[in-house]
Protein backbone atom coordinates (compact mmCIF):
# COMPACT_ATOMS: atom_id res chain seq x y z
CA UNK A 1 0.00 0.00 0.00
CA UNK A 2 0.92 3.25 -0.38
CA UNK A 3 -0.62 6.33 1.17
CA UNK A 4 -0.60 10.08 -0.47
CA UNK A 5 -1.51 13.21 1.51
CA UNK A 6 -1.88 16.29 -0.58
CA UNK A 7 -1.38 19.94 0.91
CA UNK A 8 -0.63 23.52 -0.44
CA UNK A 9 -4.85 24.13 -1.80
CA UNK A 10 -6.71 27.00 -1.10
CA UNK A 11 -8.14 30.63 -2.73
CA UNK A 12 -6.05 32.49 -4.70
CA UNK A 13 -7.24 35.27 -7.64
CA UNK A 14 -6.47 34.54 -11.29
CA UNK A 15 -3.00 35.18 -12.22
CA UNK A 16 -1.51 34.10 -8.99
CA UNK A 17 0.25 30.85 -8.04
CA UNK A 18 0.09 27.87 -5.60
CA UNK A 19 2.25 25.14 -5.45
CA UNK A 20 0.40 21.28 -4.42
CA UNK A 21 2.90 18.97 -2.44
CA UNK A 22 1.83 15.32 -1.86
CA UNK A 23 4.23 13.21 0.53
CA UNK A 24 3.70 9.47 0.21
CA UNK A 25 4.33 6.78 2.46
CA UNK A 26 4.08 3.22 2.78
CA UNK A 27 5.89 1.56 -0.15
CA UNK A 28 9.18 2.90 -2.13
CA UNK A 29 8.50 5.81 -3.63
CA UNK A 30 10.73 5.39 -6.32
CA UNK A 31 8.60 2.50 -7.65
CA UNK A 32 6.60 4.84 -8.93
CA UNK A 33 5.70 7.43 -11.49
CA UNK A 34 3.15 10.17 -10.06
CA UNK A 35 0.74 11.87 -11.54
CA UNK A 36 -1.58 15.04 -10.72
CA UNK A 37 -5.61 14.81 -11.28
CA UNK A 38 -8.21 17.28 -10.88
CA UNK A 39 -12.16 17.26 -10.78
CA UNK A 40 -14.59 19.81 -10.89
CA UNK A 41 -18.15 20.03 -9.61
CA UNK A 42 -19.91 17.96 -11.74
CA UNK A 43 -17.25 16.73 -14.30
CA UNK A 44 -14.69 14.01 -14.61
CA UNK A 45 -11.97 13.70 -12.87
CA UNK A 46 -9.08 14.89 -15.72
CA UNK A 47 -6.06 14.20 -15.90
CA UNK A 48 -2.97 16.76 -14.72
CA UNK A 49 0.83 15.79 -15.12
CA UNK A 50 2.87 12.94 -14.40
CA UNK A 51 6.23 12.64 -13.27
CA UNK A 52 8.09 9.34 -14.00
CA UNK A 53 9.96 7.38 -11.14
CA UNK A 54 13.33 9.25 -11.46
CA UNK A 55 11.91 12.65 -12.15
CA UNK A 56 13.66 12.59 -15.72
CA UNK A 57 10.20 12.50 -17.79
CA UNK A 58 7.07 14.34 -17.97
CA UNK A 59 3.64 14.71 -20.06
CA UNK A 60 0.86 17.81 -19.36
CA UNK A 61 -2.40 17.62 -20.47
CA UNK A 62 -2.63 20.57 -22.96
CA UNK A 63 -4.48 23.14 -20.98
CA UNK A 64 -1.76 23.37 -17.93
CA UNK A 65 1.22 23.11 -20.37
CA UNK A 66 3.86 26.46 -19.76
CA UNK A 67 1.76 27.33 -16.47
CA UNK A 68 2.07 23.82 -14.75
CA UNK A 69 5.06 22.00 -13.28
CA UNK A 70 5.77 18.93 -11.91
CA UNK A 71 8.35 17.79 -9.83
CA UNK A 72 9.90 15.28 -7.13
CA UNK A 73 12.21 14.68 -4.55
CA UNK A 74 12.36 10.80 -3.99
CA UNK A 75 14.60 11.72 -1.07
CA UNK A 76 11.62 13.24 0.78
CA UNK A 77 8.90 10.93 -0.75
CA UNK A 78 7.00 14.22 -2.01
CA UNK A 79 5.82 15.19 -5.55
CA UNK A 80 4.98 18.80 -6.21
CA UNK A 81 2.73 20.46 -8.49
CA UNK A 82 3.96 24.55 -9.44
CA UNK A 83 0.52 26.20 -10.54
CA UNK A 84 1.14 29.63 -12.25
CA UNK A 85 -1.02 31.80 -14.20
CA UNK A 86 -3.75 30.34 -12.73
CA UNK A 87 -7.35 30.87 -14.21
CA UNK A 88 -10.53 30.40 -12.79
CA UNK A 89 -11.26 27.45 -14.99
CA UNK A 90 -8.60 25.83 -13.14
CA UNK A 91 -11.03 25.43 -9.77
CA UNK A 92 -11.08 21.39 -8.59
CA UNK A 93 -10.25 19.02 -6.26
CA UNK A 94 -6.65 18.06 -7.43
CA UNK A 95 -5.35 14.47 -6.28
CA UNK A 96 -2.25 12.91 -6.54
CA UNK A 97 -1.81 9.18 -7.58
CA UNK A 98 0.80 6.50 -7.53
CA UNK A 99 1.47 4.55 -10.91
CA UNK A 100 3.27 0.93 -10.58
CA UNK A 101 6.66 1.64 -12.50
CA UNK A 102 6.65 -2.07 -13.45
CA UNK A 103 3.13 -1.72 -15.58
CA UNK A 104 5.41 -0.42 -18.40
CA UNK A 105 2.53 0.00 -20.64
CA UNK A 106 1.06 2.73 -18.16
CA UNK A 107 3.26 5.25 -18.96
CA UNK A 108 2.35 7.79 -20.85
CA UNK A 109 -1.35 7.00 -19.49
CA UNK A 110 -3.98 9.59 -18.76
CA UNK A 111 -6.41 7.03 -17.84
CA UNK A 112 -7.66 7.75 -14.07
CA UNK A 113 -8.06 3.61 -13.52
CA UNK A 114 -4.37 3.35 -15.01
CA UNK A 115 -3.14 4.91 -11.73
CA UNK A 116 -2.91 2.03 -8.36
CA UNK A 117 -3.05 4.63 -5.28
CA UNK A 118 -4.50 8.31 -4.93
CA UNK A 119 -4.63 10.75 -2.30
CA UNK A 120 -7.78 12.53 -0.52
CA UNK A 121 -7.41 15.73 -2.54
CA UNK A 122 -6.86 18.99 -1.95
CA UNK A 123 -9.15 22.15 -2.79
CA UNK A 124 -7.68 24.77 -5.49
CA UNK A 125 -10.47 28.04 -5.90
CA UNK A 126 -9.43 30.32 -8.13
CA UNK A 127 -11.50 33.72 -8.24
CA UNK A 128 -11.85 35.90 -10.84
Amino acid sequence: QVQLVESGGGLVQAGGSLRLSCAASGRTFSNYHMGWFRQAPGKEREFVAAISWGGHNTYYTDSVKGRFTISRVNAKNTVYLQMNSLKPEDTAVYYCAALDRTKTTSWGTKAPNEFDYWGQGTQVTVSS
